[in-house]
């Protein structure tokens, strides 16, 4: 698979079609089960206030993840992303009801750069408050 942008569609400030990714206690559950990371903070709520949260909190990597999906599901491949990194500036709080949280996610072409490739800013957000913080993927485009 290739990207199915073109480096030439594309100038900085171009901005990614936004999305928005529940999160809910099951899903937590199934991602602890996928990878592995069974903290209690991420399941028993009793335990992650105990240590000072406010609520159980959904995986760092698990939002990194979701954050990027803008980019790959733009960009048409994953492959196609060769660089990525975050800072975690807060937790995304997942209360045990029916609607869980949301995490909100927008992406706008920070620079082209060499070699076709274009670094993506992303903004990710969670209860009006940003949870990523110098979130960038650089993505290789045809």
């Amino acid at each position: 698979m290739t990207a199915k942008i073109s480096y030439a569609e594309v100038e900085t400030g171009t901005e990614l079609p936004p999305a928005r990714f529940p999160v809910t206690r099951a899903t937590l559950v199934q991602y602890a089960g996928a990878s592995g990371d069974f903290n209690p903070i991420h399941w028993n709520e009793r335990f992650a206030k105990t240590v000072g949260l406010p609520d159980v909190i959904a995986h760092g990597m698990f939002t990194m993840a979701e954050a990027v999906r803008v980019v790959t599901d733009w960009v048409g491949d994953p492959g196609a992303v060769v660089e990525y990194g975050v800072r975690f500036t807060r937790p995304v709080v997942v209360p045990d009801d029916d609607t869980g949280a949301l995490i909100e996610v927008t992406a706008k072409i920070g620079a082209k750069l060499d070699d076709n490739k274009v670094r993506v800013d992303l903004t990710a957000t969670s209860a009006g408050q940003k949870v990523l913080g110098m979130s960038r993927a650089v993505v290789q485009l045809t």
